[in-house]
């Protein structure tokens, strides 16, 4: 049950929604944080509009001491600093308690990469013909090859796909951002046998009940667009198969996707706009992780990588 919250928490919510146009996942955590928020002033016995930076702060310090993760307490200072934003700009309130409130860092964590022979190794283990083995494999080949993020995978459009045989998809991003990615053969393959009668074909209803599901390249068994939920249960359950449940993820694909074409030499620019990155400083923490993949990787294979150390 969604939390109850103040008239001017839900006005604000709700000016995210429509005049903003933010996600349904982002909604529910900014719900979540505010929920917090005003909860915690309701067992103080005081109203959130009387909030001051100092209140703020003590706010913060009671999530950190609960065991709340950096990356939490950034993200409730963000909720909280768009509500009184908000309340500014409409009027309610004539200034901004959070304007000297400085949001947490976040340590930057390298994201996690397969070694290439454990992606070879998922991949070719979907290797069965009924159709949810076409189309598992179809996204998991699509998601290495292009780096695209799985709500853009499963928000692709049989018209997305209509000019793929010059290998390209056409995905949007965040910000409904429309870029072009390349995939290669062995994606182009797989995603032509999911679209063929025994694939997608096998899935698709008599009747179609939404103009979205009959354009949708992924279905699910009901004939409905596969949901973010359901392809990311799908890597789940194909990756813990081969003993990589763990480790394996469909945001880990596009990390080992970035790391990978790094690791051939592929330039910088040209793999922050496969991403989708607005920023090349976000690409740039994968030329790290792509160092340290070439290190192992010589570690491992030169007869004398370890004789008489590094130096």
């Amino acid at each position: 049950m969604a939390a109850h919250l103040s008239t001017e928490a839900e006005e604000y919510l709700s000016w995210l929604a429509v005049e903003k146009g933010r996600s349904t996942n982002t909604l529910i955590s900014y719900r979540r944080d505010l929920a917090g928020w005003e909860r915690w002033w309701s067992d103080h016995g005081r109203d959130p509009l009387a909030a001051d930076p100092a209140s703020i702060e003590a706010y913060l310090d009671h999530l950190r001491s609960d065991g709340r993760t950096p990356a939490t307490v950034a993200r409730v200072t963000t909720s909280i600093r768009g509500l009184y934003r908000f309340l500014v700009g409409e009027g309610t309130l004539r200034a901004d308690p959070t304007v000297d409130v400085r949001s947490p860092s976040i340590p930057r964590r390298l994201p996690k990469a397969l070694d290439e022979r454990d992606v070879i190794r998922l991949l070719e283990s979907v290797d069965g013909t009924e159709p949810l083995d076409l189309r598992d494999r179809a996204i998991l080949e699509v998601l290495y090859a292009s780096g695209a993020r799985i709500s853009e995978v499963v928000g692709l459009s049989l018209h997305d796909v209509d000019g793929e045989d010059d290998g390209m998809l056409r995905v949007f991003g965040k910000g409904a951002k429309e870029r072009l990615v390349p995939i290669g053969r062995p994606a182009h393959a797989a995603l032509a046998r999911w679209l063929g009668p025994d694939g997608r074909g096998r899935l698709s209803p008599e009747k179609w009940q939404r103009r979205a599901d009959a354009e949708a390249v992924f279905l699910n068994t009901r004939g409905r667009r596969l949901t973010r939920q359901g392809a990311w249960a799908g890597v789940q359950l194909r990756a813990q198969r081969v003993g990589l449940g763990d480790v394996v993820s469909p945001h880990v694909l596009r990390h080992s996707c970035a790391t990978h074409l790094l690791a051939h030499g592929a330039d910088i620019r040209v793999v922050q706009e496969v991403l989708g990155h607005v920023s090349i400083a976000t690409t740039q923490i994968y030329t790290r992780l792509s160092q340290e993949h070439l290190r192992a990787s010589y570690d491992s294979a030169h007869p004398r990588a370890g004789v008489g150390g590094r130096g």
